[in-house]
């Protein structure tokens, strides 16, 4: 037990000596390394603050991106649309047309026979 306690002493003391000589030796005062600890507290702020900015500036660039190809396919539907439309409406126009030629070329063979006779 008493090698135990002379250990323990001798750490203790050794602790205590070390730390004595960690603050005779430390190269700036209490308030200067509060400084350097704030200065070093700013500069994380400041970064995490440029990191969240870019953050912000990245997701609207991306939103931006999103809704001009949400837009231009939009855009292209439309134009398929009317293209549909404008080949639907060409396509019945025809058929009239044809409908239009069928009975006017009916209604001269009628005319033609009702002359003849």
């Amino acid at each position: 037990m008493k090698d135990q306690s002379k250990v323990i002493a001798a750490l203790l003391i050794g602790a205590a000596a070390g730390a004595a000589i960690g603050l005779l030796l430390a190269p700036e005062s209490g308030s200067e390394l509060r400084e350097d600890i704030a200065d070093y507290v700013n500069d994380l702020f400041d970064k995490a603050k440029n990191q969240a900015q870019t953050t912000v500036d990245d997701i609207k660039q991306y939103s931006s991106n999103v809704v001009d190809k949400a837009k231009n396919k939009f855009s292209d539907i439309v134009g398929d649309a009317t293209d549909l439309r404008d080949q639907a409406v060409d396509a019945a126009q025809g058929k009239v047309n044809d409908a239009k030629d069928a009975v006017k070329s009916t209604a001269n063979e009628w005319n033609s026979s009702i002359q003849q006779s």
